[in-house]
């Protein structure tokens, strides 16, 4: 019987997380982290929407917020700078909300609220679109990231909930089918980036990479997974069971694929799932098996044991990946040149938050299911 992770080590996790993030998607992802950890009381998988609706109480003391409030610019039409992004920028759609939320009377409301709806105008209105009309993850051109789908649908459906708007759930669930249109392979998961016709790809603006990347297929089945949860919570859930089960297929294409081709002596997913000459890689592990413990909570008939034990298995692995005294993950991919061959040599903020989002999803499994709780207790 052993604890997997003691409370202190995932709190050296989260501040190497916090302190070495300094792009709109990380700053995003480890909100979503802080949130799902330490304030999961909020989180699109607990009680995300008290009498319906999006909590007015309660935020004021949230670390999360407090940690990303200082990231997002409110004199704009973009809530961060997003480097060429449309999508990542917009992932702190959420965030935003919230911090208006906290008291519709006051000061916050009035700055808060107008710069999510100036972004999210922004992303729907003069974005380009692919020719499906997926929007695009560039500004500049139409190109489809699988990183989109954690970035935008979620926000989408959180901001159904909080329009009470079915509109936007539905936009939600039809971009990641747009989404899969393109991106998805038969192995059931999904390439990287796919671009749009015309896109002169010998441009140094513009990334080329179609193969089937671990972090990639991470942000899709966990982006997919959010927005599930959003649309099953919401009160527009009944409304929605044919979208409901799509997404489900869409995020087990990806989970079974990912576990066909995890065949790495390390245990590991590859940093590209179908090349052997690749190294096996902790990030893309991580967000995939939390992936897995959160669709075990929502669609436990779907993701049954075959599923949670390869989860169990990678969250094991991945916690000999982590080091005792820094806290920092390693192996991990540079999530700026995901075409490197080795290791990044250094701290990745997403893959530190990706730990941590995997470590809330079991802790969250745990409590919906004691079936591992004698033999890995968890930590307090």
């Amino acid at each position: 019987m052993s604890v997997i992770f003691s409370y202190k080590l995932i709190i050296k996790v989260l501040d190497q997380a916090k302190s070495t993030a300094s792009h709109s998607w990380e700053y995003s992802t480890v909100f979503n982290a802080l949130l799902e950890y330490q304030s999961s009381y909020l989180s699109i998988f607990n009680h995300p929407f008290p009498q319906g609706r999006i909590p007015t109480s309660g935020t004021d003391k949230c670390l999360a917020l407090q940690y990303v409030k200082s990231f997002i610019l409110t004199d704009g039409d973009k809530l961060c700078e997003g480097n060429g992004s449309s999508s990542d920028p917009s992932s702190l759609i959420i965030p935003a909300i919230l911090l208006g939320n906290e008291n519709t009377l006051t000061r916050h409301a009035k700055v808060y609220f107008p710069a999510a709806e100036r972004q999210l105008q922004h992303l729907l209105t003069r974005t380009p679109r692919f020719s499906n009309t997926a929007i695009s993850h560039r500004d500049g051109y139409p190109s489809l990231w699988a990183d989109f789908v954690y970035m935008v649908p979620p926000v989408l459906a959180y901001y159904g909930v909080f329009k009470d708007d079915v509109t936007y759930l539905e936009m939600a669930v039809r971009q990641c089918e747009l989404y899969y249109e393109v991106l998805g392979t038969q192995s059931g998961c999904w390439k990287h980036i796919v671009n749009g016709e015309g896109v002169d790809e010998d441009s140094d603006d513009v990334k080329v990479d179609e193969g089937l990347w671990s972090t990639s297929n991470g942000w899709a089945a966990a982006g997919m997974a959010r927005v599930l949860a959003t649309v099953k919570k919401g009160r527009f859930g009944a409304d929605l069971e044919v979208e409901q089960g799509r997404l489900v297929g869409m995020i087990k294409g990806i989970i079974d694929g990912a576990m066909g081709f995890d065949t790495d002596v390390s245990g590991l997913l590859r940093n590209r799932l179908d090349d052997e000459t690749w190294f096996g890689e902790a990030a893309g592990t991580a967000l995939l098996a939390a992936s897995v413990f959160r669709m075990a909570v929502m669609e436990p008939k779907v993701f049954g044991e075959v599923y949670t034990d390869w989860a169990l298995q990678k969250l094991l692995i991945v916690r000999k990946c982590v080091d005792e005294d820094m806290g920092i993950v390693a192996p991990v991919v540079n999530p700026t040149t995901d075409d490197q061959w080795t290791p990044l040599d250094g701290v990745s903020p997403e893959a530190q938050a990706f730990v941590v989002l995997l470590y809330a999803a079991w802790k969250d499994f745990q409590d919906a299911n004691d079936r591992y709780a004698a033999q890995y207790p968890l930590s307090l």
